[in-house]
């Protein structure tokens, strides 16, 4: 008689696996599926199963390692390649994922799944040129693909081209349900400067959806730029309409104090803390903006009682304590931010100003090493910016002024610029990154502690781009920082004829606080604009600029980032 144990076959484990999911016990279906693997290791179909289990199941981690196994054991098996690029994607992995991809084109030219992965995964690595280019290849094998005409609307508006509009009617032909490609016609009608019917379909997603927080955004930014004042009163009809939705006042109080409305914003959130009593973020959002508003003793009562021990808080109640002259308190909530995982830019730029009021040599560690700002010459400036110069004066002539940025005044144009489809914009990005090369040349010694040296020696990229131009007679930047990069910039295109004179018309001021820091600091370095020139510097220093009384300042800004080290 045979003693071995009676084996499962692995159809079977995955039938169990499915009929226990269906039946609303996923995480017992994927402990059969871990069984069925202890049995069989080897299978690469229930590892696929079990990918895919932990993919519907929200786990991404599993589905990523299962995957990878399953490729490992047999990769000839697309699809197994497919699913891995899906769940990195999940992970914030999307280079990783398109590398990937990249290698079974030969394999999986012909399938238009995997086109269409394709296109959404170059789309999130930020390669609009290859999601343009797989969308269009998805189509030509499937040409009625809604995801795929879907994609390549979406491609279409963030690249800048002529042709946007007509994608998402061509998209809306085959799914007049979907929501975001009506906020998408909006978007590239606004684009196309049809600001009056972007706005009529905004309005109407506002009515149909009052909770879709970008639409409500959209229409902020087109009553803002028809020169609406109360821009953001839509808001409160829709927090009329679902009172029971944090996120609406939330976002009503953001979209007004990023253009220096603190004392409504604190309003809004005040009303909030009344339908919220047990929510401290609100008490919170209403202490940071009373105190951008200058109303000191209600954010300090504010939190006296607060019960919220985050590193946000501690973040926003410096600023707090800044402004009162409580110096100590500032930087010992500044430093518990840090150690507990704050924002890395926020807290140092803070700190940046503490260490200059209490004569801290950190200040000097922090910002005042040598050539940390430097002002660098494009490389090949002069066959690059006359053309760059008139496309983007093309572009500002459609731009509008954004919502919760540091422009007063003046135009920013949209999305991302060098994912644009003008070929002068790739010629633009390539002699930034030429010059970076210069500035770090010169930068101090890699230093493991510094927020910027600690990258000296990394492969450096860049994330974000967009033009500004600002007119004489009041425009300027208010001082602010970039919480997203590592190291920001300002490429100078046209400089106003004030910027020569000895006033400082029109100057980038590196280090000077933010108004709203009531402080009476200079800034560390004021750089006399120079066309053709980067102005570079950490993106934990505050900067901003002076008014200027006539002509035009144009420029292109950016930040830069450690490229993103593919995971082991």
């Amino acid at each position: 008689m045979d003693s071995r144990p009676v084996s499962t076959a692995p159809q079977d484990w995955h039938a169990r696996a499915i009929a226990a999911e269906r039946s609303g016990d996923i995480t017992g279906g994927r402990k059969l599926l871990e069984q069925g693997l202890a049995e069989h290791p080897g299978n690469a179909q229930l590892l696929n199963s079990a990918g895919s289990m932990a993919m519907r199941a929200g786990d991404a981690v599993a589905a990523e390692a299962a995957f990878a196994r399953a490729i490992a054991l047999d990769p000839s098996q697309v699809d197994y390649s497919l699913n891995r690029a899906i769940a990195l994607g999940k992970l914030g992995r999307s280079r990783e994922a398109l590398a990937l991809l990249h290698e079974k084109e030969a394999a999986a030219g012909s399938i238009a799944k995997y086109w269409s992965i394709r296109g959404n995964t170059a789309r999130a690595a930020g390669d609009s040129a290859d999601a343009a280019m797989s969308y269009d290849r998805c189509l030509v094998v499937q040409p009625g693909h809604a995801k795929a005409l879907h994609g390549r609307a979406r491609v279409a508006l963030d690249r800048g081209e002529d042709q946007a509009v007509t994608r998402f009617d061509i998209a809306l032909s085959a799914n007049q349900a979907e929501a975001d490609l009506w906020l998408g016609k909006a978007q590239a009608l606004d684009a196309a400067g049809d600001h009056q019917q972007a706005r009529s379909i905004a309005e109407q997603l506002v009515a149909h959806a009052p909770h879709w927080l970008e639409a409500l955004k959209l229409l902020a930014q087109l009553r803002l730029g028809m020169g609406d004042e109360d821009y953001a009163g839509h808001y409160r009809e829709a927090a009329a309409r679902l009172p029971a939705d944090p996120n609406i006042p939330t976002a009503h109080a953001e979209q007004l104090a990023g253009l220096d409305h603190a004392a409504e914003a604190a309003e809004v959130v005040a009303e909030a803390r009344k339908r919220f009593p047990d929510s401290p973020q609100f008490a919170l959002m209403e202490a940071v903006h009373a105190g951008a508003a200058g109303d000191h003793e209600r954010a300090e009562a504010i939190f006296a009682d607060l019960q919220l021990d985050t590193p946000d808080r501690a973040i926003h109640e410096a600023r707090h304590r800044i402004r009162r002259g409580e110096l100590e308190k500032a930087e010992s909530l500044l430093e518990k931010a840090l150690a507990g995982g704050g924002s890395l830019h926020s807290t140092y730029a803070l700190l940046g100003m503490v260490w200059r009021l209490t004569g801290n040599p950190k200040a000097q560690w922090l910002h005042g090493q040598e050539n940390l700002v430097q002002l660098r010459p494009l490389r090949d400036a002069e066959n690059i910016l006359p053309q760059a110069i008139e496309r983007l004066h093309e572009l500002h002539d459609h731009s509008p002024l954004p919502l919760g940025q540091s422009l007063r005044g003046g135009s920013q144009t949209r999305h991302i610029l060098f994912q644009r489809h003008e070929e002068i914009f790739a010629r633009l990005h390539r002699a930034i990154l030429g010059t970076l090369e210069d500035y770090r040349a010169g930068l101090p010694p890699t230093d493991p502690d510094h927020p910027l040296l600690r990258h000296r020696d990394d492969p450096w990229e860049l994330t974000g781009s967009w033009s500004v131009r600002l007119r004489g007679g009041g425009d300027y930047h208010t001082s602010h920082i970039h919480p997203d990069g590592m190291l920001s910039s300002a490429l100078y295109l046209i400089v106003p004829e004030a910027a020569q004179g000895d006033d400082q018309q029109g100057w980038l001021e590196v280090g000077r606080p933010p108004p709203h820091l009531g402080l009476d600091l200079p800034p560390l370095r004021t750089i006399q604009p120079k066309e053709g020139h980067l102005a570079l510097f950490p993106s934990t220093l505050y900067h901003g600029t002076t008014p200027f009384e006539e002509s035009l300042r144009m420029t292109v800004a950016f930040d830069v980032v450690p490229v993103a080290r593919p995971a082991k």
